[in-house]
């Protein structure tokens, strides 16, 4: 328990004391089941802090865990879709350049129709790829938490 507290719970027993003596209540003490009530009080308070505290530490670790995780994930999600983009810009320089040295206008269609069938397969993978690692990343960063809510509650339970 935080020292603080229990100083400042201290001072206010003296407090009391002082209270109860200068009131002319001669050589009046505090019963002993009184006295027992509040020692238990006081320890029952401590354990509770303790466990708040030791709680509250898990979580903030968990948290951090998923913060982090969730950062390397979005940066590896970014970094795909920078690839992805780049390949696409590519291929479309690519195709731009061969469009142009086209002799006819039925080789202009051939190249239209390859590149089109080109662009939707590569998209169509680029699109599972990301989903794939979308889901890789909520998993992975959820797992810390996942992890830490499981902790809790089976001692709980």
């Amino acid at each position: 328990m935080n020292d603080t507290f229990i100083k400042a719970y201290q001072d206010q027993i003296e407090a009391a004391k002082k209270a109860f003596a200068s009131n002319a209540i001669p050589g009046m003490e505090v019963p002993p089941a009184v006295r027992e009530i509040a020692e238990k009080g006081l320890y029952t308070c401590r354990e509770n802090y303790a466990k708040l505290k030791d709680t509250a530490e898990q979580v903030n670790s968990a948290l951090e865990d998923t913060y982090t995780t969730a950062s390397k994930g979005v940066a590896q999600y970014n970094a795909k879709v920078l690839e992805a983009l780049q390949s696409n810009v590519n291929s479309a320089f690519d195709y731009f350049t061969s469009l142009l040295t086209a002799k006819t206008v039925a080789e202009a269609v051939e190249l239209s129709a390859g590149h089109a069938r080109k662009q939707f397969e590569s998209l169509t993978s680029q699109a599972k790829d990301l989903s794939a690692l979308a889901q890789k990343v909520a998993a992975d960063s959820s797992e810390p938490l996942k992890t830490s809510v499981e902790k809790t509650i089976r001692p709980a339970a």
